[in-house]
């Protein structure tokens, strides 16, 4: 972090016509935001550039330094102790493990091997979300997230879940096209009442999340230091299972004159938890994907946990006054096996 640099470029030559361009940026300086504008300053400067013209873009107004040195000033005062007390109060008592149904013994200490399942929700089911969210003031990230928590909660048998959620952190319209570090991650904690109707659990989600909201300043690490939960190299403190909503502008890498296209190579994934769902709106339909721990899952539990969630939804969207523990959550094929072939115990015996 001293000598940096703290992004650099690659070209590879592969042809005379065909080449590879890698970026590669510290964490510490960029963020997932950070990308959408990276992607659109270097399509204009490449543009710009070879039309042999200045760059006579503006100034930017403020810099990552002034945000940090604003920052800095009202961590220091009462702002960050009132922060504090919410997160202290909320997260008090709070189950400090997720108790998954895991394939495999937890390790003595945490791995970091991921993989990832894809997951499609259908035009028809993102509209009826859609409608579903209207009709309860809720947004398509807090309807989704009570989804995840619901699902979570029925698999661990607990009833309260806490669940990782990362937020942009930039509540500034002035730092929106800066390039920084400015993700904070919240921790939403999902109760699921005995009896709890699905609007009630959607009230409760939207409330968890303003609340969270409008105390997302204080950073997500000096929250740990605050609670002081039970350490464990094992897992994560806090929570297990994160719940990502991407909703932040990518933009697409367009330089003049030539045909751009990922890379497309099947990068290592690293999972730093149990379970993370990430979801983006796509057209008209709600895509993504679960990166889960292979040293705790096989691939064909989460695939069966994606459909889970799936059925999950469709029970929400159906009936909203329906109680969210006779939500189905099985596939026909499942509940075929649980009730009538798992219970298939004719035996011939002799007279």
């Amino acid at each position: 972090l001293e000598r940096g640099p703290l992004i650099r470029a690659l070209l590879i030559e592969l042809f005379a016509s065909e080449h590879v361009l890698l970026l590669t940026m510290h964490h510490i300086v960029s963020d997932g935001w950070s990308l959408g504008v990276l992607v659109r300053e270097l399509s204009r400067l490449y543009g710009t550039y070879r039309a042999g013209e200045r760059d006579r873009e503006p100034e930017l107004a403020i810099q990552y330094a002034d945000y940090a040195l604003w920052q800095r000033g009202w961590m220091e005062g009462d702002h960050l102790l009132r922060q504090g007390e919410y997160w202290k109060e909320r997260l008090k008592g709070a189950p400090g493990l997720l108790e998954l149904p895991l394939d495999k013994a937890r390790p003595a200490q945490q791995e970091y091997a991921g993989a990832y399942v894809e997951v499609k929700l259908d035009e028809g089911l993102t509209r009826g979300l859609r409608k579903l969210s209207r009709d309860h003031g809720t947004t398509l990230y807090m309807t989704l997230l009570a989804g995840w928590g619901l699902l979570l909660s029925r698999l661990c048998g607990q009833p309260e879940v806490v669940i990782g959620s990362p937020v942009a952190n930039r509540g500034r319209a002035e730092i929106e096209p800066l390039i920084g570090f400015f993700v904070n991650t919240l921790a939403m904690r999902v109760a699921v009442g005995e009896g709890q109707r699905v609007s009630e659990l959607l009230g409760h989600v939207r409330e968890t999340t303003i609340a969270a909201q409008h105390h997302q300043d204080i950073p997500f690490e000096q929250v740990v230091e605050l609670l002081q939960p039970a350490r464990s190299l094992s897992h994560t403190p806090l929570f297990q299972a994160v719940f990502t909503w991407q909703n932040a502008a990518e933009g697409a890498l367009e330089l003049a004159g030539l045909q751009m296209k990922p890379l497309g190579a099947e990068f290592s994934r690293m999972a730093k938890f149990d379970v993370t769902l990430s979801l983006q709106e796509s057209g008209e339909c709600i895509e993504g994907g679960i990166l889960y721990a292979t040293g705790l899952f096989n691939p064909s539990t989460i695939e069966r946990y994606a459909g889970y969630f799936r059925r999950l939804l469709e029970g929400m969207v159906a009936d909203d006054t329906q109680r969210v523990d006779r939500l189905p959550m099985l596939s026909g094929a499942e509940r075929e096996q649980l009730l009538y072939g798992w219970n298939a115990t004719e035996v011939e015996y002799p007279d």
